[in-house]
């Protein structure tokens, strides 16, 4: 068995969860954009919404759920990412339709769980 840096890790199973989106219907517009204090994992198009979503993983459920692992100071480093990411286009938060969902992985990539309106602004 191979073992995956945890940046290997998370590589792997983000793509898991873009490839998942994609055959729900979503387009990718950027995968792993960084600003400093946060990042956003994929950012994708669900019809006219911009949705910037964030994947977790866990391989078990022993320690709580993978959507458990995102705390208010993640939300908040998410939002805050999000923002620069509307600026940058050329967009504004209080004319752009759009959301956060969350991918929680788990058992390997077997069980994934779309969750719309994950995280909240705030």
């Amino acid at each position: 068995m191979v073992t995956l840096t945890k940046r290997q890790s998370g590589e792997h199973y983000e793509a898991l969860a873009e490839q998942y989106l994609v055959r729900q219907g979503l387009v990718t517009i950027e995968k792993n954009f960084h600003v400093k204090g946060g990042e956003l994992d994929l950012i994708m198009q669900d019809s006219s919404s911009i949705v910037f979503i964030e994947v977790r993983y866990r391989s078990n459920q022993h320690y709580g759920h993978a959507a458990e692992t995102v705390t208010q100071t993640k939300m908040l480093k998410l939002v805050k990412a999000a923002n620069v990411w509307l600026m940058k286009q050329g967009k504004s938060v209080h004319t752009t339709d759009f959301r956060f969902d969350l991918i929680a992985i788990h058992q390997q990539g077997q069980q994934i769980e779309w969750i719309k309106n994950a995280i909240t602004q705030g």
